[in-house]
Protein backbone atom coordinates (compact mmCIF):
# COMPACT_ATOMS: atom_id res chain seq x y z
CA UNK A 1 0.00 0.00 0.00
CA UNK A 2 1.14 3.82 -0.53
CA UNK A 3 3.00 4.70 2.65
CA UNK A 4 3.20 1.44 4.45
CA UNK A 5 6.74 1.18 5.80
CA UNK A 6 6.68 -1.97 7.84
CA UNK A 7 4.64 -3.62 10.44
CA UNK A 8 6.15 -5.84 14.16
CA UNK A 9 4.20 -8.05 16.07
CA UNK A 10 5.49 -8.39 20.00
CA UNK A 11 3.72 -11.08 22.30
CA UNK A 12 3.99 -10.03 26.07
CA UNK A 13 6.49 -12.37 28.03
CA UNK A 14 4.29 -12.35 30.78
CA UNK A 15 1.22 -12.52 29.60
CA UNK A 16 1.64 -14.65 26.67
CA UNK A 17 -2.38 -14.32 25.34
CA UNK A 18 -1.23 -10.60 25.17
CA UNK A 19 -0.06 -8.89 21.84
CA UNK A 20 1.20 -5.65 20.55
CA UNK A 21 1.00 -4.80 16.44
CA UNK A 22 2.90 -1.92 15.53
CA UNK A 23 2.46 -0.51 11.90
CA UNK A 24 4.39 1.58 10.20
CA UNK A 25 3.03 4.30 7.84
CA UNK A 26 4.58 7.53 6.54
CA UNK A 27 1.42 9.32 7.24
CA UNK A 28 -1.98 8.93 9.84
CA UNK A 29 -3.67 9.94 5.80
CA UNK A 30 -2.05 6.99 4.36
CA UNK A 31 -3.11 4.68 7.14
CA UNK A 32 -6.57 6.15 7.18
CA UNK A 33 -8.16 7.80 4.06
CA UNK A 34 -5.26 5.40 1.75
CA UNK A 35 -5.65 2.14 3.50
CA UNK A 36 -8.79 1.89 5.18
CA UNK A 37 -10.64 3.25 2.07
CA UNK A 38 -9.12 0.88 0.05
CA UNK A 39 -10.58 -2.48 -1.18
CA UNK A 40 -7.32 -4.53 0.36
CA UNK A 41 -8.78 -3.30 3.78
CA UNK A 42 -12.43 -4.79 3.04
CA UNK A 43 -10.28 -7.99 2.11
CA UNK A 44 -8.37 -7.70 5.46
CA UNK A 45 -11.17 -6.96 7.01
CA UNK A 46 -13.35 -9.64 5.85
CA UNK A 47 -10.49 -12.25 6.29
CA UNK A 48 -9.47 -11.32 9.80
CA UNK A 49 -11.82 -9.18 11.48
CA UNK A 50 -13.87 -12.04 13.09
CA UNK A 51 -10.36 -13.36 14.86
CA UNK A 52 -10.24 -10.15 16.83
CA UNK A 53 -12.47 -10.40 20.13
CA UNK A 54 -12.35 -7.36 21.75
CA UNK A 55 -11.74 -5.59 18.28
CA UNK A 56 -8.36 -4.05 19.28
CA UNK A 57 -8.03 -0.10 19.99
CA UNK A 58 -6.56 1.42 16.96
CA UNK A 59 -4.35 4.40 17.79
CA UNK A 60 -1.69 6.64 15.81
CA UNK A 61 1.80 7.79 17.25
CA UNK A 62 4.52 9.60 16.40
CA UNK A 63 8.49 8.81 17.53
CA UNK A 64 9.41 10.70 20.55
CA UNK A 65 12.70 9.09 21.04
CA UNK A 66 14.98 6.76 20.23
CA UNK A 67 16.66 5.08 16.82
CA UNK A 68 15.58 4.14 13.39
CA UNK A 69 15.87 0.22 12.70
Amino acid sequence: MPGYIGHELQRCVEQPNHYVLLVRWQTIEHHEAGFRGSPQYREWRELLHHFYDPFPTVLHYERAAGSDF
